[in-house]
C-alpha cells in the first residue's frame, strides 16, 4: 500500500486534471496548496491532507481518503478524495451556467430577426458591444 504520491500524480490520477502536463503546471502556478501551503509537483502527499485546487476560476477542496498513482475510472477515483468545497463555490458555477446550456431557438416561420429584435436580443444577453457610439469607431 502507498504511503506518499507525488500531488500532480495524484490530481491527475482522481481526474481533477485532464493530464498530469495540466496538474503540474497548475502546481508551478502556485494554484495548488496542501494544508494551506503552495507545493511544487513533486510535493509528496499522504492521507488525510487538504489539496486547494484553484481551477478556472473556481476554489476547490478536496480532502486525500486513499492514494493513487495510476489514472482510474471515475467511480473509483471519487472514492479516493472527499470534496469539502463549499457549497457558495459549487453555486457560483450553477448561477454562470444559466442560460447557456440550450442553444437559442425562434419559432418556425418567424424568419431572421429584424435589427430592432436583435438589439433587444443583444441587450437581453449583455452584448459587449456598446453601439451608442458607433461614429467614434
Amino acid at each position: 500500500m502507498l504511503q506518499k504520491v507525488r500531488v500532480d500524480k495524484w490530481l491527475w490520477s482522481v481526474r481533477i486534471f485532464k493530464s498530469r502536463t495540466m496538474a503540474t503546471d497548475a502546481c508551478k502556478s502556485g494554484k495548488v496548496k496542501v494544508n494551506g501551503t503552495n507545493v511544487k509537483p513533486s510535493y509528496l502527499l499522504q492521507r488525510e491532507e487538504l489539496v486547494d485546487v484553484k481551477k478556472n476560476g473556481f476554489d476547490l477542496q478536496f480532502k486525500v481518503i486513499d492514494l493513487l498513482q495510476k489514472r482510474v475510472g471515475a467511480p473509483i477515483a471519487q472514492k479516493c478524495y472527499e470534496d469539502l468545497t463549499p457549497q457558495e463555490e459549487l453555486d457560483k458555477y450553477k448561477d454562470w451556467f444559466v442560460g447557456k446550456g440550450a442553444s437559442e431557438k425562434r419559432e418556425k416561420g418567424a424568419g431572421r430577426p429584424t435589427k430592432r429584435e436583435r438589439r433587444e436580443i443583444d441587450g437581453y444577453k449583455g452584448d459587449q458591444y456598446d453601439y451608442s457610439n458607433w461614429e467614434e469607431w
